[in-house]
């Protein structure tokens, strides 16, 4: 839910203005500890990751989706632009800092860890985007992003144009147990997949206010993650303003509120839902989809490559 108010809602909303790209960032995923020694979780998420994007709205006909690890002149790009990083300034990016903090991982990460959003980098700029829609914690990628584009710019000549960075109208939705950052790892995520039944669980049990006791206590509204996903999701703004009154003045259990919550997600979901389960009958379509993808993207990336490669005079 998190990432599709960070990031998916504005990519349904350009690609009607944009030529427009969704990358399957495999390869990134080996990056993590986790993932490192489970490829078969990786591959499965392929698809996965693939069908909730088309599951919101995004469309094959006007969206080029594609797997990373089926690019590898993104590779190439990615070493390249790795001569223009300093190692320090590599260790500075504040999401490799906050990965750091967050999963605990101490010196118990690897190169590629650190590598990877020159990965990122390269992504973005193998198929010359200009914009790009993130969440609020990945505008540290795009800033670094600019600061490869300036920097090979000024060494090689003009070859890319800056990146923008596009956040969503809810710069970061917190977790449901009101950790500030919504994580698989932590459990304090709701899926655009979850069925009804985990929709109900998961919202009843969301962290609300610790300090309200009863129902008749007057409870605080702000930093609320009921209420915050109230704000995101529950297109009812009279509802939703007479529950903070009520709540403010203690006269409405968490109970209720919760309740109608999980009707307003529930609403959101359902279609999301429905396409999702057209897509799960039909899996070759979607390797289709992605398989085009790929080939659009393997030439794109190549001509980006051949690009870089002559303002470095390395080809002949």
């Amino acid at each position: 839910m998190g990432h599709y108010v960070g990031s998916l809602e504005n990519r349904v909303n350009l690609q009607n203005e944009y030529k427009t790209y969704i990358i399957l960032a495999d390869t990134h995923s080996f990056a993590y500890p986790k993932y490192v020694n489970d490829p078969a979780t990786v591959s499965d998420s392929i698809s996965q990751v693939l069908m909730d994007n088309l599951a919101v709205g995004l469309d094959p006909q006007k969206t080029v989706f594609f797997q990373e690890s089926a690019v590898p002149q993104i590779y190439q790009l990615a070493t390249i632009f790795s001569m223009l990083v300093t190692h320090n300034r590599a260790l500075r990016n504040p999401t490799i800092k906050e990965e750091i903090r967050d999963k605990s991982l101490g010196d118990n990460y690897s190169l590629g860890f650190i590598f990877f959003p020159l990965l990122q980098v390269a992504d973005i700029l193998a198929v010359n985007a200009d914009l790009v829609p993130a969440g609020e914690d990945q505008m540290p990628h795009i800033e670094q992003t600019n600061e490869v584009v300036r920097k090979f710019n000024t060494s090689y000549g003009e070859t890319f144009k800056e990146v923008q960075g596009k956040v969503g109208r809810v710069k970061r939705l917190i977790g449901t147990d009101g950790n500030a950052k919504m994580t698989k790892s932590l459990n304090n995520a709701i899926y655009l997949s979850d069925d009804e039944d985990t929709l109900k669980r998961k919202v009843m049990i969301m962290y609300t206010d610790p300090k309200r006791v009863h129902p008749t206590d007057p409870g605080t509204v702000e930093g609320n993650p009921v209420f915050i996903y109230h704000e995101a999701f529950n297109p009812n703004i009279a509802e939703v303003d007479d529950l903070k009154e009520r709540y403010r003045a203690g006269k409405v259990g968490d109970v209720e509120v919760k309740n109608k919550l999980f009707v307003a997600l529930n609403t959101f979901l359902t279609p999301i839902r429905d396409k999702r389960r057209y897509y799960e009958g039909h899996m070759e379509e979607v390797l289709e989809i992605l398989y085009a993808g790929n080939k659009v993207v393997q030439q794109e990336a190549q001509e980006t490559l051949d690009k870089v490669l002559s303002a470095l005079k390395l080809i002949r």
